[in-house]
């Protein structure tokens, strides 16, 4: 069993005035406000906490790192561990965020060592999940199945409903990643359903994200545009920039599987436009193969194609998303010759990724 969702990084006066589906722009209001009351280092370090992942997730990523860093030194200031591990989690996760996973899992690594140290379990278990995020991320599920695994495990023990959400999808995706697509829409589908039950909305709208990412694999293109259309409604009613821009790359995809290439092309075009005004290097990069491939697709340069396929791989290459340089290199291999002199495999084709459909960023 487990409780409705909440929100541990709002911390003190703050827990009471926020929940987990707070819009951000409200908590980042509500945060500056209590921030510049605060009367101690540790009110001070929860407050800038608050307003750290508040601009994070509205994708201001100058004005999250000033205020991790801040919340860090006051905490440090106050001699709490658990403060200080919250403020590092925050700081690990936007270095994620924008591109720098080296970074992050050296602050989340600090991060797990001072909530172990002040006995947070909740910070303890938040930044294992970043740890573990960040390999998932980059491809490396040998090194982090086990971890997402025991940290559903120990969210199930606990009854959060939140961090089951994270981990059963976290799963859920590498199993959409490496070809088992039943056993990925039975967990996002039993994610979904736990973040209604936990009342996690936030929750629901990554996991009908990848709901519907499956469904279009599986050639179900309006039933998975729908449920698109209704993780969006939570995204902007929560203003969360981020998941709203992986939304929207996700339509991209969802168009370009269905052979409406013009269409992905706009929608692509839109998500690169976001990702570029977030300074996300992930997405823009994912958004940007996107665009590549529609219009390809479209019948554009061969030339013009290659080079910007070379570009993305060094990019995809320095940020260590292994998945995503697969997906550039499966679509090179349709463009160009194989090395036996045999003909490229012809648009639409099969690839290693899937016996049924083509690879898609």
């Amino acid at each position: 069993m487990y409780g409705k969702a909440f929100a541990p990084e709002y911390q003190g006066e703050l827990g009471a005035a926020l929940n987990v589906n707070s819009s951000y722009e409200d908590v980042l209001a509500t945060a500056d406000r209590a921030r510049h009351d605060a009367r101690t280092d540790l009110e001070r370090a929860r407050t800038s906490l608050a307003v750290a992942e508040a601009n994070r997730r509205l994708g201001r990523v100058d004005d999250a790192r000033t205020a991790w860093q801040e919340s860090y030194r006051s905490a440090r200031t106050a001699g709490d561990s658990g403060a200080m591990s919250w403020a590092l989690w925050s700081g690990g996760t936007l270095a994620r965020q924008c591109g720098s996973p080296a970074l992050a899992r050296r602050l989340l690594a600090h991060a797990v060592a001072l909530a172990d140290a002040g006995g947070d379990r909740l910070a303890h278990g938040y930044s294992l999940a970043g740890l573990a995020e960040t390999g998932r991320i980059q491809g490396d599920y040998e090194a982090v199945a086990d971890l997402h695994e025991q940290l559903l495990e120990q969210a199930r023990r606990h009854g959060e409903a939140r961090h089951m959400v994270w981990a059963m999808s976290g799963i859920a995706q590498m199993h959409r990643n490496t070809g088992d697509y039943e056993k990925a829409l039975e967990l996002f589908e039993e994610s979904a359903r736990i973040a209604a039950d936990g009342d996690d909305a936030r929750g629901r709208a990554w996991s009908l994200r990848g709901v519907a990412d499956v469904l279009s694999v599986q050639g179900h293109t309006e039933r998975a545009l729908s449920l698109l259309t209704e993780a969006e409604t939570i995204c902007r009613a929560m203003d969360l920039a981020s998941a709203l821009a992986y939304n929207h790359k996700m339509r991209g995809n969802v168009l370009f599987r269905a052979g409406r290439y013009a269409e992905a092309c706009e929608v692509y075009a839109g998500a690169l436009r976001e990702f570029e005004a977030m300074r996300e290097p992930r997405g823009t990069a994912l958004a940007r193969l996107g665009l590549v491939k529609s219009r390809s697709r479209l019948g554009g340069s061969k030339d013009e194609t290659l080079a910007e396929l070379d570009e993305l791989e060094r990019d995809f290459g320095r940020i260590g998303l292994r998945h995503a340089r697969d997906m550039v290199i499966a679509f090179r291999a349709e463009l160009l010759p194989s090395a036996s002199g045999s003909p490229a495999a012809p648009y639409g084709a099969t690839t290693h990724r899937s016996p049924a459909v083509p690879a898609t960023s």
